[in-house]
């Protein structure tokens, strides 16, 4: 097991967040929310192994400690549940979970709780805006949450696109769940997250990885088996359950072009069925499935009022028109979402 990789620097520039490390100006990231603010001049330690080792979307340092004005914090009220336990960054949350066994009908829960929420799993960061923006264009009003899964960036933090659709109204929430840390409210699980969908409000769940993906080029050891996890604990709820497939039709790695492995494997180990909303016109990329009971949903999408809405719109350095099947398969599943729940008459 490799040691962490760590290194003395000083801030250098605030916004955009550089250091300096042994005389080399780099890029970096803090969790400010956990580390607290960084102002050019501070001593910190940073992780250097991502950026060392060259890597796509999480090419930066990562600052680890601020020793000028990081020292000082600690929790606020009487949360008292660790995540990241037994790490050097484990810290206490107040966990959403409800302590009301799940079991109860919509009829019985209590007064303020909602009906059962429907649940899209996304493979990718990149499918969240897509598909949040299908689901308000397809059913305004809908309260669309988002449950942030393992797989990709844990920090809650990290993501530009969750912010911008939470000012834009096209997220109702962010709820982290283990191992990912740091929304608005904090789940010790994707289960405990789904089922507290309702408290919250929530009519629908966008469930999927933070930012970037954790990749190994093996069969199962990749961050795109998330799915998998998110998938069933949708499932063993008895919630409504979609998958948003990853499609491309430009990837440069042949096992990500068409219908990509990711998805394919997540699939084929699933213990129950569910609905595969499909871009009309690449319906013909599920058929080896064989006898596979997953339910498709071949629906039109409206690529060019997306991309007009100044959403993101970038993959892989890969922009829209560039790549439009991988936007295309997210914007089907927030239309199949919402169809849906539209037909429940919410």
């Amino acid at each position: 097991m490799a040691r962490l990789k760590l290194r003395r620097g000083v801030v250098v520039s605030a916004d955009p967040l550089e250091v300096e490390v042994d005389g080399e100006r780099r890029r970096a990231w803090a969790d400010e929310a956990m580390l607290g603010e960084m102002r050019e001049g501070d001593e910190v330690v940073v992780n250097v192994a991502a950026l060392d080792l060259e890597l796509g979307s999480g090419g930066f340092d990562v600052v680890h400690v601020n020793l000028t004005r990081g020292l000082g914090g600690g929790a606020e009220g009487d949360a008292h549940v660790m995540k990241l336990n037994y790490t050097p960054l484990q810290h206490p949350v107040e966990p959403v979970e409800r302590p009301v066994p799940r079991f109860l009908s919509d009829a019985e829960r209590p007064k303020g709780t909602t009906r059962s929420p429907s649940v899209a799993i996304l493979p990718l960061h990149g499918h969240l805006a897509p598909a949040a923006w299908a689901a308000a264009q397809t059913a305004p009003g809908l309260r669309v949450g988002y449950v942030q899964t393992g797989g990709g960036a844990l920090p809650g933090s990290l993501s530009r696109d969750v912010k911008e659709l939470r000012e834009r109204g096209l997220l109702a929430g962010h709820v982290t769940a283990a191992p990912s840390y740091g929304g608005e409210h904090e789940a010790l699980s994707t289960v405990g997250a789904l089922d507290a969908a309702a408290a919250l409000g929530w009519d629908a769940a966008l469930v999927g990885p933070g930012p970037g993906i954790i990749g190994s080029d093996t069969a199962y050891g990749h961050g795109g088996m998330a799915a998998l996890d998110s998938a069933h604990a949708a499932l063993s709820l008895g919630l409504p359950s979609l998958i948003s497939p990853r499609l491309s039709g430009s990837d440069p790695r042949e096992r990500h072009r068409g219908l990509s492995h990711h998805t394919r494997t997540v699939l084929e180990l699933l213990l129950r069925p569910v609905d595969l909303p499909v871009p009309e016109g690449a319906r013909d990329l599920f058929s080896d499935l064989g006898g596979s009971q997953h339910r498709l949903h071949p629906v039109p999408v409206d690529l060019g009022h997306y991309e007009a809405a100044g959403l993101p719109s970038k993959t892989m350095g890969r922009v829209l028109k560039d790549d439009p099947l991988f936007f295309e398969a997210p914007l089907a599943a927030g239309t199949v979402l919402a169809r849906s729940l539209a037909a429940q008459g919410l």
